[in-house]
């Protein structure tokens, strides 16, 4: 075989993904001369550029989790009034590039007649194709929704618009392609690679960290992807109402067997990023918040207590090192579980920290489990399409108290008490099922609003501990803000990099500002 030359995020892909395929280390690669590459060392490799770049303590923790109020800073509450790190934006930002382009080299390697023979012992070729398709389609959907307009690369579509990813073209300063221009060829990304998946072989012969190789499993995350796109587009974007009603019909994920995620290695090597955060860089920075918790413990909205506050948090007591061990006890006594106050001035901070609930140790271990995607998210979804259906909702509810391991009894009384399925219970429960998926969260906030108990600009709150004989405190964003931000601005390197392209997409989309609505977000 020909020697081909390897793009170097390629190569890096197998140099650092060998402890998530227990496969890699019985394959002799030269790392300095590549000849082959194993496309699921790439895949892994993408897959974890992905969880590392936006789950983390900072591309997530003071981003979009404090924003949906998750979780709240016990340090630097500058971050929960709005005002991030704009080297955490462009490190976001950069995360997704680099994935998509070792997705792209995936579909490189199995399209090119001098390799595709030889990826062909990885996996079926149509399967490794349509792997990289949907998980592309993932990372720009991300993208797209944070951003807005964004440079944007489709495998199925040589739009002239779309040059992303296409270096080897000479194309060094891609467009911006428009927000509606992406969601259209999403949706026809995501249902051609459905499409062409041989379901009778596997997808990836080994190493396969998110399918384990199910090509069945493959096809229904990406008809529940694209039932997730369609519903956010639907009356905005052309076909997309017949996008949702196809993709149900073609199959989406009927059971937490399903759900899609990374799951991290239980040790200290290749351990989660907020274990990372935590317990190696020894940082306690950030933790469930007052708002989030007042919710679960039935203060605030419809619903009697939920059972998953005990699985998201640890009763006030619990140190750092029992979370880190595992070795505290749940309580059914909620008075244990105090949410850090959202939004506070970092003076008041210090003062609020002897009496608040660290995150638990089902969020903080070593082997936490990143989703792209939960079958419960998909029952909420098809309760709305299903007119606000009960049946869905409380299939979405049960599949989420599963996945966090409540007990069948706990389940079974909270459903006994359990409002009537309505839009706003049913995006209120749909929030809960996403905790620890803040983008998520934050782009369906963006879409309905929902849920209401989220804390405004100007609202006030009680502090867990009077300071000065005051018991409130006042949220008081910052930028200038009246709201939550609706998007990430681009990177501040953007103008200097693809300066006229960055300039056109920035007039398109009415402006490179944290107030501008992208097409979807009429609430």
């Amino acid at each position: 075989m020909k020697k081909r030359i390897i793009s170097a995020l390629s190569i890096i892909a197998i140099l650092v993904t060998a402890s998530c395929s227990t496969d890699l280390e019985e394959i002799n690669i030269d790392p300095n001369r590549p000849e082959s590459v194993p496309t699921y060392g790439i895949f892994n490799y993408a897959n974890k550029a992905i969880m590392d770049g936006t789950r983390g303590p900072f591309s997530s923790a003071r981003i979009a989790l404090p924003w949906v109020q998750y979780s709240a800073q016990r340090n630097y509450t500058e971050e929960d009034r709005f005002q991030f790190r704009q080297e955490s934006n462009t490190a976001l930002f950069n995360s997704y590039y680099l994935a998509a382009n070792n997705y792209k080299s995936i579909i490189d390697l199995n399209v090119d007649e001098a390799t595709k023979g030889e990826m062909s012992a990885y996996g079926n070729n149509n399967n490794q194709i349509a792997a990289a398709r949907i998980m592309l389609a993932y990372t720009f959907s991300q993208l797209v929704d944070t951003y807005g307009d964004v440079p944007y690369y489709s495998y199925g579509n040589k739009d002239p618009d779309f040059q992303a990813l296409r270096l080897d073209e000479g194309i060094l300063k891609a467009k911006y392609a428009s927000q509606e221009k992406i969601y259209i060829d999403l949706l026809k990304e995501l249902e051609e690679a459905s499409q062409m998946i041989v379901q009778t072989e596997v997808v990836f012969t080994s190493g396969d960290q998110l399918f384990q190789g199910n090509a069945q499993k493959l096809k229904r995350f990406s008809n529940s992807l694209r039932l997730r796109i369609a519903n956010r587009v639907k009356g905005v974007v052309p076909g997309a109402e017949e996008h949702i009603t196809r993709a149900i019909a073609s199959g989406v994920m009927l059971s937490n067997l399903d759900n899609v995620g990374l799951t991290y290695e239980n040790n200290t090597i290749n351990p989660s990023p907020m274990y990372i955060a935590f317990f190696i860089n020894n940082r306690n920075d950030f933790t469930i918040s007052n708002t989030f918790v007042d919710l679960l413990k039935g203060n605030l909205g419809n619903n009697s207590a939920d059972p998953r506050l005990q699985k998201f948090a640890a009763p006030k007591t619990t140190s750092l090192s029992s979370v880190g061990s595992g070795t505290y006890t749940e309580t059914d006594d909620l008075t244990q579980y105090i949410g850090m106050p959202y939004g506070i001035p970092s003076a008041l901070a210090p003062s609020q920290l002897p009496n608040t609930s660290l995150l638990s140790s089902n969020v903080l271990k070593k082997n936490y489990t990143e989703y792209f995607m939960e079958y419960a998210e998909v029952e909420f979804l098809l309760a709305e399409n299903n007119n606000w259906n009960s049946a869905n909702y409380k299939k979405g509810i049960t599949a989420s108290m599963e996945r966090w391991g409540v007990t069948p009894a706990k389940i079974a009384t909270y459903l006994v008490t359990l409002t009537a399925a309505s839009k706003e219970n049913v995006l209120t429960q749909k929030y809960i099922a996403l905790f620890m998926q803040p983008s998520e969260a934050w782009s369906e906030y963006r879409r309905t609003g929902f849920p209401n108990t989220i804390l405004q600009p100007g609202a006030s709150y009680t502090l867990n501990i009077p300071v000065d004989g005051k018991t409130t405190y006042i949220f008081q964003a910052l930028n200038n803000l009246k709201e939550m931000p609706t998007r990430l601005n681009y990177p501040v390197n953007s103008a200097q990099l693809n300066g006229e392209n960055y300039l056109q997409a920035s007039s398109n989309i009415g402006g490179d500002l944290l107030t501008t609505k992208l097409i979807w977000d009429r609430n």
